[in-house]
């Protein structure tokens, strides 16, 4: 009867205890299995890398300024240049690789001295064509160590290949093509979308 009167209480604190780690475990379920439900309302990575077009804000950018996307896991750069940038490039021309763009690397809307469809807003691929790293934008006109008469653009420390600020190619440098342009077209004015031509767009 004594040893009876001992268990009762210590069984009915054992079943509390029970009781309130199985509602506790049971809550802490609930949110492991709330996780992937949610999750799976948003675009799973591959469906990203199957090319989901991507929109871009270009309202707030300013002269000289470039805006960072991403886009079937590639670097997205848009710049707006300035007045003096674009007379610059033609400048440029017998420094250059393929000063017209007529490898065929770039949409026919980008076969241009531009390379573009606005001539202020330039979209290029961040990525080297010569191995893929990622060069640096040097947009001011001065002097640099690999080139003293350096008039903006982009440079990959990596193997010094050297880009203009529309993403052609200097002649004698590793990268065998110009930066290329990926497909994109204008929603209005301030809005671009990265990933469908005019064309597929009209």
């Amino acid at each position: 009867m004594s040893n009876d009167g001992v268990k009762g209480p210590e069984n009915l604190g054992r079943r509390r205890f029970l009781t309130a780690t199985t509602a506790v475990v049971g809550a802490v379920g609930v949110g492991f299995v709330a996780v992937p439900f949610i999750k799976s309302w948003l675009p799973s990575s591959r469906a990203k890398l199957a090319g989901a077009p991507v929109t871009a804000d270009i309202s707030a950018l300013q002269e000289g300024q470039r805006l960072m996307l991403e886009w079937r896991g590639q670097p997205i750069w848009i710049v707006k240049r300035s007045k003096q940038m674009l007379e610059v490039l033609p400048t440029l021309d017998p420094r250059l690789a393929d000063p017209k763009s007529t490898t065929e690397q770039q949409p026919q809307y980008a076969q241009n001295e531009l390379r573009s469809i606005k001539p202020e807003i330039s979209v290029l691929v961040g990525l080297c064509t010569h191995l893929g790293c990622a060069p640096e934008m040097l947009a001011e006109i001065r002097p640099e160590p690999f080139d003293p008469e350096w008039k903006g653009g982009y440079f990959c420390p990596c193997h010094k290949s050297r880009f203009d600020m529309a993403g052609r190619v200097f002649a004698g440098v590793p990268a065998p093509i110009n930066l290329l342009v990926p497909p994109h077209h204008y929603e209005n004015d301030t809005t671009i979308v990265i990933g469908v031509d005019p064309k597929e767009a009209a």
